[in-house]
């Protein structure tokens, strides 16, 4: 065999993943459909960011990847939650939640995604354990107990001891391997672009909650001289159209009245981009041979940064069992304490983002009210604050 592992998925997660075994001296190979778009203006850009929580951190310094990220991350000290669920768009309540609380770090640090693939990429390209092929697909997956053999789009086969599907919430190879999903969709869809406004964001993360879904700012680098965010913003799926279809002017006064102000008038600094909200689970976070990672294994709305760090999460695992019993990779001893090590964790997770998602729907007067009075007494309860804190930054619940 050539390579130990099989990634496929040429995203963050999957890229994240080779380099981590990579770094651990496994022989990689790593395929995408599509090359990755590294360049922020260049066509197919993913304008959104990632914030990568504490925990997260701590594992991408291990695998040496955090040298080269570092310079490009904005810290993010404070979370910032507001209630403008009254008559007009206006805060009527605002909670801090600080990382000084429980830490003396930040909560996270936050970067775009282009600049995550192309630093990841750049990585790669220096590690000799990993052979990244973009532009080949995955096509097909036969496995035994000792090995799994790939189809490749390019005709080629590659024979491992174990894959990573880290191929997307549509996932090939969890579908080869036949792992079902269960899927909860809420009629959302959210916006992503970048902003600049007047007033500084302080390193402050915020959600402003309304109806349809949060709109939240977190903090970017300075862009030509003034302070920079990236926007989500989600809605409704037929209003999140509509605002995608408003020219720049009506957008930017839309989004200045969304976000109640706080930062001045919103001026655009991207284009947009527009995706359907879902949470997914899939039935198994492992077959022969296969295990499932990030959103081959978990979708959960862009509330409270879960997503990609709940991923890093799960290759943290692979990576120790991998690395416990170098005999063992793949087997289904390994994998099986993969599922184990964090099914539960993300069944809970999946669970209460799903609920955080459809609290932050609320469009009656009366349900916001109650959902503002329960920040409120939230914010209150010093000790559940901190516990909720902590949990956030991936603290076992």
């Amino acid at each position: 065999m050539d390579h130990d592992i099989l990634v496929s998925g040429g995203g963050i997660a999957g890229l994240t993943a080779a380099a981590a075994f990579g770094s651990a001296g496994f022989r990689v190979l790593c395929v995408d459909p599509a090359p990755p778009v590294t360049e922020r203006e260049a066509p197919g850009a993913d304008l959104r960011t990632t914030a990568f929580l504490q925990p997260a951190q701590a594992f991408l310094e291990e695998i040496g990847l955090w040298s080269r990220l570092a310079d490009h991350a904005t810290p993010l000290q404070t979370m910032r939650i507001v209630d403008a669920g009254g008559e007009t768009a206006t805060p009527r309540v605002v909670r801090d939640f600080d990382a000084s609380d429980i830490s003396d770090r930040p909560f996270g640090w936050n970067l775009p995604n282009w600049v995550l693939r192309r630093e990841l990429t750049g990585h790669l390209a220096a590690l000799e354990t990993v052979d990244f092929r973009p532009g080949t697909a995955t096509t097909s997956l036969f496995t035994r107990s000792a090995t799994a053999r790939v189809g490749l789009s390019d005709g080629s086969r590659a024979e491992v001891r174990l894959v990573i599907a880290a191929d997307g919430r549509a996932s090939p190879m969890r579908q080869a391997a036949g792992i079902g999903v269960k899927t909860t969709r809420f009629g959302q869809k959210a916006l992503a672009f970048a902003v600049t406004h007047p007033i500084p964001h302080q390193n402050v993360s915020t959600e402003i909650h309304r109806t349809g879904g949060p709109f939240t700012l977190v903090p970017l680098p300075d862009r030509e001289g003034r302070p920079s965010s990236a926007v989500v913003w989600m809605e409704e799926g037929p209003k999140a159209e509509a605002l995608m279809a408003l020219d720049a002017g009506a957008f930017e006064a839309a989004m200045s009245e969304r976000s109640c102000h706080l930062f001045g008038p919103l001026t655009l600094a991207s284009r947009r981009t527009i995706w359907p909200i879902i949470a997914q689970q899939a039935e198994r976070l492992c077959g022969e041979r296969l295990a499932l990672v990030a959103e081959a294994a978990h979708v959960v709305p862009p509330i409270g940064a879960q997503g990609l760090n709940m991923s890093l999460a799960d290759m943290r695992l692979l990576l120790e069992l991998a690395s416990a019993r170098p005999e063992g990779l793949g087997d289904s001893e390994m994998l099986d304490s993969y599922h184990r090590g964090r099914i539960t964790d993300l069944r809970a997770r999946v669970a209460g983002i799903t609920l955080l998602n459809r609290t932050s729907m609320l469009s009656t007067p009366a349900l916001r009210d109650a959902r503002a009075k329960a920040l409120d007494a939230l914010y209150g309860m010093a000790p559940l604050r901190r516990t909720l804190m902590q949990l956030g930054l991936g603290a076992r619940s």
